[in-house]
């Protein structure tokens, strides 16, 4: 049989970021049985090398390193070298991450792991440079020394004893459950997440912590808003959550000509980001810009959610209504910026996002040029590499009026044809590459932030979050086998969904439905919620994994505690369980969901803020949240104007038909027997559109005015 890692097989894969190192002189190998198989029967170690395609460092590493015919013979002589796709194989991604956290304490991309060839790491570390640089080891040196290593029989077997203890220390993080479970930790944990971000906010750039890098954060924001609500000091928590999210809005994190946000900040004041753009980035800020619009009223949070959703639909959506990945942070440079010696430039990081001076003078004529750079100063020498500038907010309006002696309305006017024009030509310009695979879970997110956009913002938002849903559900939703799969790309499908796939989908489609009053989006979230309970939930632990029960056997079976840059796969799926109680008769979902908030009640008391999707799930709990259940076939535009600027923090909004004969098709519908306890008895009165809303498991009468419906729950 012919050694499969006598070339690099990364052309069969249809992962971008796979294909990326197709062309690479390194054998790589797919994340499979063969590779595995092979360095067993080789008796070489494993390399495993994790990143996805917009992950700017995992550029440079291939450049400096794994495009060198030196480095590759070391790693194709001595290793088995194997690639993977974060996004793909999250669950391979949360392992290898855990024992890199573990044994030094941080992360990140790429990702690199030396391990037996039963996978087993040994060696773990991120980015590692060409030559020895800042008391890291030169990549080809280390590599050198680790195969020296395990061919040395001695320490061979140090090496293969740290790799048992590694895997251990990770399994035990990853799978492991109290012996007895605890009780869940209720509403105080949301209020010690919000002390807790209030704590690490920087007062004088936003954000949280007190050097850069600046991530986003959102489960933080979110926390915060919802504690200014519902608890003293809110003026407090309101301010830490508004100030966060002006200056990511004003910082270079957004992208001001365009709309959308990168991935993060390089520096503590918001000004650098890596220019990568995320589907669920732009998912997560775009909806708790439109909870900060609700409770502030301020038109700038939603103005920065309309412009967010206007780039996913016009960036990141594909011909049938799809949300791809990525956008990635490197482009070639515009023709201004290259010289005479640069015949096939390489490509450059945010070359297509910044400006210099004279860019702008070539699109626009005075004084327009001149407010353009006052206002994100544009500048000569610019904020960035190669004389350029990251456009930031980097005057008021009011203070431009005041120089350019206009009125503001003037100002703001001459800004917004300016960016257009600015707009018109930059898309001239090289474009970064896109990642076309769409992901069943980062859809869910985004299908979530759009129909919050539908309740508040004017527009067919909707469709937008209705035409994805449509397409995830259609391509990797096998009804017959209750099975969702993560991944299509160009029609080639890849599974089996995570946790992630089914809860973050399932709570767009109920979002969805909440927004349009869709029945087929509550059934399909019925659906998935029930292979949720199926496939992930395991009674005897009371926990929810992130892989399947009949999935791919690892070094350890992940749960998804705490929130990064998307909210906890766990945590959601339990708020989602418990908000689903209520539309079922013959399930216990909210049993599943408390069952869950107990098993890990002590870790989220422990560290309230790195588990604030859970923390804000046991608060649901407990207090019973609020639900508003609305008998109409249409709702009024009062009452569309009414639930556009009320912020109801975690409410479930119920649509149903206004009669008993609508309601009975519905029911239908769904399959179920008898009407749920959400819609049972709560018909619209006398014709008329009727809202009926309880908070705590307490209901108001009926009311045919959504006002006065909603002003009794301050009452």
């Amino acid at each position: 049989m012919s050694d499969p890692t006598d070339r690099n097989r990364l052309d069969e894969e249809a992962s971008p970021y796979l294909r990326q190192h197709a062309d690479n002189p390194v054998h790589w190998q797919p994340w499979d049985d063969a590779a595995f198989a092979a360095a067993r029967e080789r008796d070489v170690p494993v390399f495993v090398s994790i990143g996805y395609s917009a992950c700017h460092w995992c550029h440079v590493m291939e450049e400096e390193s794994f495009q060198d015919e030196d480095v590759a013979a070391t790693l194709n002589e001595e290793f088995v070298p194997i690639k993977v796709d974060r996004e793909e194989r999250p669950d391979v991604d949360s392992v290898y991450m855990s024992v890199c956290q573990l044994v030094s304490g941080g992360g990140g991309w790429p990702l690199s792991a030396w391990c037996t060839p039963e996978g087993k790491p040994f060696y773990v570390g991120t980015y590692f440079p060409p030559e020895p640089r800042r008391n890291q080891p030169g990549f080809k040196q280390l590599c050198e020394d680790v195969a020296a290593s395990w061919n040395d029989p001695e320490q061979r077997a140090e090496m293969e004893n740290r790799a048992e203890q590694w895997t251990a220390a990770a399994k035990d993080e990853l799978e492991s459950v109290p012996d007895q479970p605890g009780e869940s930790p209720g509403t105080d944990a949301l209020g010690e997440a919000a002390t807790a971000a209030l704590r690490s906010y920087d007062e004088q750039y936003g954000g949280f912590g007190a050097d850069g890098p600046k991530f986003p954060q959102p489960s933080r924001v979110e926390a915060l808003l919802r504690s200014a609500t519902a608890a003293d000091g809110g003026d407090a928590a309101l301010g830490a959550a508004t100030g966060t999210l002006d200056a990511m809005a004003s910082g270079g994190l957004y992208d001001h000509v365009g709309g959308g946000f990168h991935r993060y900040c390089t520096d503590r004041a918001w000004t650098v980001p890596h220019f990568e753009k995320m589907l669920y980035d732009n998912a997560e800020l775009a909806r708790i810009s439109l909870d900060a619009h609700r409770i502030t009223g301020d038109p700038s949070y939603a103005r920065v959610a309309q412009e967010t959703f206007a780039f996913v639909e016009r960036e990141m959506t594909n011909a049938k209504g799809g949300f791809v990945s990525t956008l990635d942070a490197r482009s070639l440079p515009p023709e201004s910026r290259r010289t005479d010696l640069e015949e096939t430039p390489d490509p450059v990081e945010g070359a297509f996002y910044v400006w210099t001076p004279e860019e702008v003078r070539a699109v626009l004529d005075e004084p327009d040029a001149s407010l353009v750079c006052d206002r994100y100063g544009i500048e000569p020498g610019g904020n960035f590499e190669r004389g350029t500038t990251v456009l930031t907010v980097s005057a008021p309006i009011a203070a431009l009026a005041d120089e350019y002696d206009l009125d503001e309305a003037s100002v703001r006017e001459r800004l917004m044809d300016a960016r257009a024009a600015l707009f018109d030509a930059r898309e001239k310009r090289p474009k970064p590459a896109r990642d076309e695979k769409v992901l069943a879970g980062w859809n869910g997110r985004m299908i979530s932030a759009l129909a919050a956009g539908a309740t508040v913002l004017d527009g067919p938002v909707a469709d937008l979050g209705g035409g994805a849903l449509a397409f995830v559900r259609d391509r990797l939703w096998d009804a017959d086998a209750g099975r969702l799969d993560r991944r299509w790309l160009d029609g080639d499908v890849a599974g089996p969904g995570y946790l992630e796939d089914y809860a973050f989908l399932a709570r767009g489609a109920f979002d969805h439905y909440g927004a349009t009053g869709d029945v087929d989006a509550l059934g399909f979230a019925l659906d998935l919620a029930d292979e949720i309970v199926a496939r992930f939930y395991d009674a005897d632990a009371g926990a929810l994994y992130f892989t399947p029960s009949d999935g791919e056997e690892l070094l350890a079976r992940p749960q998804e505690l705490a929130d990064g840059p998307t909210p906890s796969s766990v945590g959601v799926a339990v708020g989602l369980l418990l908000d689903l109680d209520g539309f079922t008769v013959d399930r216990d979902y909210r049993g599943v969901a408390e069952a869950v908030l107990d098993t890990h009640a002590d870790r989220i008391r422990s560290n309230p803020l790195q588990h604030a999707t859970l923390a804000m799930a046991a608060d649901a709990a407990e207090t019973g949240g609020i639900e508003v259940t609305m008998a109409a076939d249409d709702l009024p535009d009062d009452w569309r104007r009414v639930l556009a600027g009320r912020f109801l923090p975690g409410a479930v909004i119920a649509r149903r038909p206004p009669t008993e004969a609508g309601l009975e098709e519905w029911l239908d519908r769904l399959g179920l027997p008898e009407a749920p306890p959400v819609w049972a008895g709560r018909d619209a009165a006398n014709a008329r559109p009727t809202a009926y809303v309880c908070r705590g498991f307490t209901c108001s009468p009926p009311r045919t005015d959504l006002r006065e419906a909603l002003d009794w729950l301050s009452e």
